[in-house]
């Protein structure tokens, strides 16, 4: 029987595939509430295929709990931060999982990290803490990397496709984990050590990352001198050599916008080339956001104050149905961000302020912040984008409010959004003001 710590965007999918398949599989998390909904025979986000695969585990006997079993198996698929300040990999999820392992566990068990880590993790982190305990690794407990490579959206069909590294201390442990992974996977599975298994993912990752930031590079050196880069790479990738991705607005999802600092924390003087490139994949929203203001101004189209508004709409659906160019960048910056009008007590009425007194409000307090935090970098690219939250989304209202009371939940709202530590009492008071003088547009719609 193997035991899935961990039931999230990884774990759940790889449990209920290897249970589909002829394992048995119990999945185990600490998330009560998450365990309780799999028991009620639901799955916990959506993805293609999942619902099917789902049905299929649970005819062939999966289980959930939040209990560590007494097995041979253990797969651990836990989340893996990494600092913001020294780009190095956070294990404390990873090690907290195999000390749980370690208290139930018999001898000779297996733990297979599946989580990504940077290279090198596993000898700095997990080997200690299995040690201190008094394990002798290969011997009362046995270390296996098997590095996920599936990407959301597409996961179903990735893990019955892609090709899968194990990597092992024992050849024979490898092999063994392996026929595991071949109970579903199609794909060619590789036996190598766990070294090269841990930087074979960190590689893949950092390189899908560093050919982005060429192409997003490249956007920003054509719309300096005015030519057209769609054209650009159009014609650049008829060589059949080329194939320069699309830009963006810089890069999401777990995988590729994380796992290349763990590189940069590891080594930073010797990746001149990823850190460069993660800096300007960094720099990408801040961009668009600036065209987004650009066309705004080119247009002299703001928000229509007469247009109302339906609570269960998204901005994103608002402004899609909306033909003008100032709309369809709002559309575009609003995406990066994805966020959906509240629901509940709240009503929603969106702000309309004029662009210059907006961006020179952001200029003047982003300057004086930075002075305040030390000029840190993420910190200060959440104060830059916030002209777009205050500028185009909206703030929230209670059913009576005046527009002063607006303005003040306004401001605890978005404060609270920054996630900042420390005094935030002269920034949410000069917010509030920008809030109290600006215009209110739309009519109200409460609950």
């Amino acid at each position: 029987m193997i035991n899935v710590i961990g039931l999230g965007y990884i774990g759940l999918p790889t449990a209920l595939m290897m249970a589909s398949h002829g394992v048995e599989v119990v999945g185990t998390d600490y998330n009560k509430e998450l365990v309780a909904t799999l028991n009620a025979g639901k799955t916990t986000f959506k993805e293609k295929g999942l619902d099917e695969l789902f049905a299929d585990a649970v005819k062939a006997g999966i289980k959930f709990t939040t209990e560590y079993q007494v097995t041979d198996t253990y797969i651990v698929s836990v989340p893996t931060p990494y600092d913001s300040f020294s780009k190095k990999i956070d294990a404390c999820y990873v090690n907290a999982a195999v000390k749980e392992v370690m208290k139930v566990c018999p001898k000779g068990a297996t733990v297979v990290i599946e989580s990504t880590v940077s290279p090198g993790t596993i000898d700095k982190f997990v080997r200690p803490i299995i040690e201190e305990n008094g394990f002798v690794i290969g011997k009362d407990l046995n270390l296996v990397h098997a590095p996920e490579r599936i990407i959301p959206g597409n996961m179903v069909y990735e893990l019955l496709h892609n090709n899968r590294t194990i990597g092992a201390d024992d050849p024979e442990i490898g092999e063994k984990v392996k026929k595991y992974y071949a109970s579903f996977c199609q794909g060619e599975i590789v036996v190598t050590d766990i070294k090269t298994a841990e930087m074979t993912k960190v590689v893949e990752n950092t390189f899908r990352a560093v050919n982005i930031a060429f192409a997003n590079e490249l956007a920003k050196i054509c719309r300096h001198d005015g030519m057209d880069v769609y054209e650009i790479i159009r014609i650049c990738n008829m060589h059949p050599r080329v194939n320069i991705l699309n830009p963006g607005p810089g890069v999401g999802g777990h995988c590729i916008s994380v796992d290349p600092w763990f590189l940069v924390g590891d080594y930073p003087g010797l990746t001149k080339v990823i850190w460069e490139s993660m800096k300007v994949n960094d720099s990408m929203p801040e961009f668009v956001l600036g065209r987004v203001s650009e066309i705004m101004e080119e247009k002299g189209d703001y928000l229509d104050p007469d247009t109302s508004l339906n609570r269960e709409d998204s901005f994103l659906k608002y402004y899609q149905k909306k033909k003008k160019g100032t709309a369809y960048g709002v559309k575009l910056a609003f995406s990066l961000h994805g966020e959906k009008l509240p629901k509940g007590e709240f009503g929603v009425c969106h702000v309309y302020i004029p662009l210059p007194e907006l961006k020179a409000f952001v200029d003047a307090i982003t300057a004086e912040y930075a002075a305040i935090i030390g000029g840190e970098r993420q910190l200060l690219l959440k104060l830059k984008e916030l002209w777009f939250y205050m500028g185009a989304l909206f703030i929230l209202r209670k059913p009576g409010d005046t527009k002063d009371e607006a303005a003040e939940r306004g401001a605890d709202h978005y404060v609270r959004k920054l996630r900042m530590a420390g005094d935030m009492s002269e920034y949410r008071n000069a917010m509030r003001d920008l809030y109290a003088n600006c215009t209110l547009g739309g009519r109200f719609q409460g609950t």
